[in-house]
């Protein structure tokens, strides 16, 4: 007896059939109508009117073993688009920065490494890139962990709707005993450390020894690290940050940017110890 078919061995064809519960004579029409026009199985489907756009979706990303967010997630987080519409070209530019990353962080001749997020200003697109940056990484396989580590204006417990009444500045000021980094359902392997409270001494807490203590810790635990961090106009938060990592990787938003506030962050890079693994330009 031959053993049943993985989900992802199994032709798009069939899984839009059982999740729709299509007729023979439903399939046989999707198919003459494919042979037509010389169209896949699921556009055939969706322009008879027998499939919707999320039921190739589903299909695809179940054909890919590819995690894809809830009904309930795309209205709750819509800046997840490696979740919400993981083959957008948004979600391929994503893929693409991980690709790149990879090759250079946490190679095999290199002590582990957490990365720092950083960025000149507010609005430039950290907590959008660093989020899905996280989940593209999970979506690799092993254990992935994002911190928040803007205790400025943090964000990503409202991406990722997990509580924020404890994270990292409960950690860093010895005030939560509880369990604070959470796992993100729907990601297998993805998981989050919010921000906590916001400090009223966000640079004296992450310059303490603790935080690095603690990075040093995640990076022990997790396969990768991603840090948020808190834009570079704001204080020195970012380049401390990115010094405790190890590890560092700049964006800068198309046309809103000013060459020298970003030569000024790299610059501030040069003296610490963080690896400046490249720069992204959204234009997103």
């Amino acid at each position: 007896m031959n053993a049943p078919a993985e989900i992802h061995d199994r032709p798009i064809g069939d899984l839009i059939r059982d999740a729709r519960n299509l007729s023979a004579a439903e399939v046989e029409k999707v198919l003459s109508f494919q042979r037509q026009h010389g169209v896949r199985f699921g556009e055939a489907a969706i322009a008879l009117g027998l499939a919707s756009p999320d039921d190739v979706l589903n299909a695809l990303a179940q054909q890919f073993h590819y995690p894809l967010a809830t009904a309930e997630r795309r209205l709750a987080s819509p800046e997840l688009v490696t979740l919400l519409q993981p083959f957008s070209v948004q979600a391929e530019a994503v893929r693409a920065t991980r690709s790149q990353l990879t090759m250079r962080w946490n190679r095999p001749d290199q002590p582990r490494q957490a990365l720092a997020v950083i960025s000149p200003g507010s609005g430039d697109g950290k907590t959008y890139f660093a989020a899905n940056l996280a989940v593209s990484l999970a979506q690799l396989g092993g254990r992935t962990l994002l911190v928040d580590a803007d205790l400025r204006s943090p964000r990503q417990h409202e991406v990722f709707k997990v509580s924020n009444s404890a994270g990292l500045s409960s950690l860093l000021s010895g005030r939560t005993e509880s369990q604070v980094i959470q796992a993100i359902e729907g990601v297998p392997g993805l998981f989050v450390l919010p921000s906590g409270p916001l400090p009223p001494n966000p640079l004296e807490l992450i310059e303490r020894p603790a935080f690095g203590l603690l990075v040093r810790e995640l990076v022990s635990k997790f396969d990768h690290v991603v840090l948020d961090t808190a834009a570079a106009a704001h204080g020195a938060d970012a380049s401390v940050v990115a010094g405790k990592c190890g590890a560092a990787i700049v964006l800068a938003r198309k046309g809103q940017n000013r060459v020298d506030a970003l030569q000024d962050l790299v610059a501030g890079l040069a003296g610490s110890s963080a690896q400046l693994l490249g720069a992204i330009v959204n234009e997103f």
